[in-house]
């Protein structure tokens, strides 16, 4: 378990507007896809309003906020993952096992593939089997999220590919850009957050087994905001150059 545990660090948000009350639920995500498809860079999106673009990869942060979600305040956890890829056989996906306790942890699941990425775009429907393994008989929220929606040129998915396969899956589906469109991550995202809402409000109080993840006991943000402040400075230094 300490092996494990030590993959994974608290990142908490801040609210905004600050939040007093103590959630009534809380709604566990999980965030799962090919590697460089955006996964960190939509999470961060979502949860602050800004895109930095440049993450260290696979870190398997676990951020935590306060939320609204249909006027109900609940605590909202995102696990950030290591990435997924095909078996040889691309019948089946390759994961680590931290992978595996992320997806027995979560009440709902958010599958990332890039538009530019064939290779993410065929890992998902194994990846979405794998889940629905794990959680035999569940009602299990699932967005599929065709993120780099800005990257045209490099397209090697079709919006109608992407939308296929989400029927395909009976999944919810949206195509968007972490880099340029907050509006579309956070709509895509909130709308999973109901989803999930609903599912445990009929649950009659019954709770998921789940699976606790360990936290590290002094979680900060510095991380982030050096991250962050280092892009804004970048882009100060490239108007200046021009």
């Amino acid at each position: 378990m300490s092996q494990y545990s030590n993959n994974f660090l608290l990142v908490p948000i801040p609210e905004y507007p600050p939040l007093d009350c103590a959630p009534s639920k809380t709604i566990k995500l999980v965030v799962l896809g090919g590697n460089s498809v955006g996964k960190t860079a939509l999470i961060v999106r979502f949860l602050t309003k800004r895109f930095i673009g440049d993450y260290e990869a696979n870190t398997g942060a676990l951020y935590s906020r306060k939320f609204i979600v249909d006027g109900e305040q609940i605590s909202l956890q995102i696990q950030d993952t290591p990435f997924v890829s095909l078996e040889d056989d691309a019948e089946n996906i390759c994961c680590q096992e931290q992978i595996n306790r992320s997806i027995y942890w979560a009440d709902g699941f958010v599958l990332v593939y890039s538009i530019t990425d064939f290779e993410s775009y065929r890992a998902v429907r194994p990846l979405c089997q794998h889940i629905r393994k794990i959680h035999l008989n569940a009602n299990i929220p699932l967005l599929l999220i065709a993120n780099k929606g800005d990257l045209l040129r490099a397209r090697q998915v079709s919006s109608d590919e992407g939308l296929q396969l989400a029927s395909e899956l009976t999944v919810t589906y949206s195509e968007v850009s972490a880099r340029e469109n907050f509006e579309g991550v956070y709509d895509a995202f909130y709308q999973l957050c109901q989803e999930v809402s609903r599912v445990i409000g009929s649950s009659n109080g019954e709770k998921r087994r789940g699976l606790h993840l360990i936290r590290p006991k002094s979680p900060n943000m510095q991380e982030l905001k050096r991250r962050f402040r280092q892009v804004l400075s970048s882009k100060a230094k490239s108007s200046t150059m021009l």
